[in-house]
């Protein structure tokens, strides 16, 4: 038997049973582009490795009834309840007869197609059991020849298996999160891509114009042919929501185009790659500084229990914690309402009652610590702390990771503009921020650094090296944050140069 999408079980809201099947239904404007884009070359059967509700079938048989032609339709789908509603918007049983109730990654025997189409489970790769997730490395080795980062997710897999089944000038249109352009397997495995196949075009959507409003994710239309790849691409940006300049488009002969609705440049494949295909074009410029030049990242500490080592000065007090196991900490973005938190910061949040301290013990053995400090330990112990994934792994459990104070902090998610803070109160963030360590100690020289990182063409430069969501959400990890280019007049105007070795030799401390 096949193996099945095994999803690890989450509790929650309808949302989230949603987010469970990775299930976020295709709005018909969107799936007639899609649909057109496959038909062009007078294909007679549309494949659906993840027919859903069937709106790309129904949006095909509507397409080929005004065309005139006569469309066959085929695919797979894993849950057959979702299939059943496919009847209740206009899906007839004989549309249906040829769906497999079958996981499409592991199907065998299915035909190959010369027209595929999808909106692929969105199941990231958290969510997957992890004997699923090995099966899904076993299926990258055998079409690639590789395997992929164990981060990518379950729609990419989609991908790469409708790819196979894709005939000799057979069209193929995804439409996918941008992740599987921006995450850390994005370039190897569009390399491969692109490499055997040819990218026609790549659509994505302005905040405002997203086909999934609500939903944290940024999506992208791919559209690829199995022919000799080509060295340029049209990339487009749709600015209205329910466009039909998008069809239309796609219906005539593809060329560049600029409206109100509509923005599409030819795009070079090399530069569009190196980019990435979901960002806006930009020169390719291999000379340009980036941070890492002046400074390195880290991430925050990550406790494996806030609710245990992240507390107020109230509850430190009750526990009667002595100062030596207390470290100044900012745990959550919202406690950071300025671009600078100070002194005046943190007793602001005391007196409010929020949680300023990181509870931080280190290596010693159990008997050396202060009997408060037992007495707490303790009560993690018999809490089960020892035996929760993050703290498993150290030794002893409650060893807590240590970093510098960073001068700088980078907010690297949320609704709120990226940005990056000027740390005057010496606190250390937990995972919620970025720390960034300038590679000079001078305190003029991280304050022309700062005012760099502060500058509105550093900030737009994030959305080159950062994962984009929804709403025009990014996050930017470690070593992306590194990679971000600044603008060379702002370099030259502050005079700042790159420091060759940093004195902050031990960013982690003893602790690690």
């Amino acid at each position: 038997m096949a193996p099945q999408h095994q999803i690890l079980p989450r509790s929650g809201p309808e949302r989230e049973a949603l987010r469970k099947k990775g299930q976020f239904w295709t709005p018909e404007w969107v799936a007639k582009a899609m649909v057109a884009y496959v038909l062009k070359d007078g294909a007679d059967t549309i494949f659906d490795p993840a027919v859903g509700t069937g709106v790309f079938f129904l949006t095909a048989k509507k397409l080929a009834e005004q065309m005139g032609r006569k469309i066959h339709l085929a695919g797979c789908e894993l849950d057959p309840e979702t299939l059943k509603h496919g009847k209740e918007t206009g899906l007839e049983e004989a549309d249906l007869q040829e769906v497999r109730i079958e996981d499409f990654l592991f199907t065998l025997s299915l035909p190959q197609a010369s027209a595929i189409i999808a909106n692929p489970p969105y199941i990231r790769h958290h969510r997957l059991a992890a004997d699923y997730k090995l099966q899904l490395q076993k299926l990258a080795m055998r079409l690639m020849g590789f395997t992929l980062d164990g981060r990518a997710g379950l729609h990419i897999y989609f991908l790469l298996r409708a790819l196979d089944l894709l005939t000799p000038d057979g069209r193929l249109a995804f439409i996918m999160p941008a992740d599987t352009c921006e995450g850390v397997s994005a370039p190897r495995l569009w390399d491969w891509i692109t490499r055997r196949f040819r990218l026609e075009a790549v659509v994505t959507f302005a905040p405002e114009a997203s086909p999934f409003p609500g939903v944290d994710t940024n999506p992208v239309i791919f559209m690829i042919r199995k022919a000799n790849p080509a060295p340029d691409f049209f990339w487009l940006r749709l600015m209205q929501p329910e466009a039909a300049a998008l069809s239309e488009w796609i219906m005539r002969p593809f060329a560049e185009v600029q409206s109100d609705s509509l923005v599409c440049v030819k795009r070079d494949l090399k530069e569009g790659l190196a980019a990435g295909l979901s960002r806006f074009p930009v020169d390719i410029q291999p000379e340009v500084p980036v941070l890492g030049q002046f400074a390195s990242v880290l991430r925050g500490i990550a406790t494996g229990a806030n609710d245990f080592f992240f507390l107020s000065r109230r509850q430190a007090l009750e526990l009667e914690l002595p100062d030596e196991f207390l470290i100044p900490t900012i745990g959550r973005n919202r406690d950071v309402k300025s671009d600078r938190i100070t002194a005046e910061t943190m007793l602001e949040l005391e007196k409010s009652g929020k949680p300023t301290l990181l509870f931080a013990p280190d290596d010693r053995p159990w008997d050396l610590f202060p009997p408060s400090v037992r007495r707490y330990l303790e009560k993690g112990a018999e809490g089960g702390l020892p035996h929760r994934p993050l703290l498993a792994t150290r030794n002893p459990w409650y060893k807590m990771e240590f970093r510098k104070a960073p001068p700088l902090l980078f907010a690297y998610l949320g609704r709120r503009n990226a940005r990056f803070i000027r740390n005057l109160a010496g606190v250390v963030p937990l995972t919620c921020l970025l720390c960034v360590y300038p590679k000079s100690e001078e305190k003029d020289y991280i304050e022309r650094l700062w005012k760099i990182l502060q500058h509105p063409e550093t900030i737009q430069n994030l959305f080159r090296v950062g994962k984009s969501y929804g709403s025009g959400c990014i996050k930017v990890e470690p070593r992306a944050l590194e990679k971000l280019p600044l603008p060379t007049h702002l370099l030259q105007d502050s005079k700042l140069e790159s420091v060759a070795t940093s004195p902050q030799l031990n960013l982690f401390g003893k602790n690690n």
